[in-house]
């Protein structure tokens, strides 16, 4: 609702106390004998009192238009207002059911298995194991030694299974390659045992050929 100001109040009573005072005269002119020496002085006195009637009708219509168009101003300014007051009520509850959401929500760093604190303030780096950190900065400090620790043993895992992919590798080179030497040592002895054969063959052949010597 629109306030009147001081001086729109003072405007309001001087117009009423005016027209008052305008209708006052107007009904002491009318109850007032007159003689028809004075009936030109009154008609025009009358026709002056109407004049200011109308004048102040007039001004009445102005007034009324203006403040019709003041209020209307301010009911929309009140309306625009009031509108933002509740898109910004609007979002304070969404705000509000967020923050609740947040609240409840359960982070994944809670089931992330973590180095003790004892171990953690025994094997982090001095600045992150400082005493005077809150909780909050302490899980942090925390979490983040977890994942230098975690890319360390990852990286300490992949050069174990390098090393060990070589040694496999190693390992079956060298096996080929006793296969290999066993192979050739089985046809070195085959060979042997096929040349002694042929060998013992020819012994007794030759033994039989030469003439045994007699005695004189």
């Amino acid at each position: 609702m629109t306030m009147k100001s001081p001086s729109d109040q003072h405007a309001h009573l001087d117009f009423y106390t005016t027209a008052e005072d305008v209708f006052d005269k107007l009904r002491a002119l009318v109850e007032q004998p007159q003689s028809n020496a004075d009936a030109a002085a009154l008609h025009v006195h009358a026709m002056a009192l109407i004049g200011r009637l109308k004048f102040l009708n007039r001004a009445a219509n102005t007034a009324t238009r203006e403040k019709k168009e003041a209020t209307g101003e301010a009911r929309q300014e009140m309306d625009q207002s009031h509108l933002g007051l509740q898109n910004l009520l609007y979002e304070k509850r969404h705000l509000e059911r967020e923050i609740e959401k947040c609240r409840q929500f359960a982070s994944i760093y809670q089931d992330v298995p973590l180095h003790s604190l004892e171990e953690f303030m025994q094997l982090a780096p001095e600045e992150a194991r400082r005493p005077d950190e809150d909780e909050h900065q302490l899980m942090l400090n925390r979490l983040s030694f977890e994942l230098a620790e975690r890319q360390r043993l990852d990286r300490k895992r992949r050069d174990l299974l390098k090393q060990k992919e070589d040694l496999l590798k190693e390992s079956k080179a060298k096996t080929a390659t006793m296969e290999n030497v066993k192979s050739q040592i089985e046809l070195l002895i085959k060979t042997a045992t096929e040349v002694q054969k042929k060998v013992d063959d020819l012994v007794p052949v030759q033994n039989q050929s030469t003439p045994t010597p007699t005695g004189n």
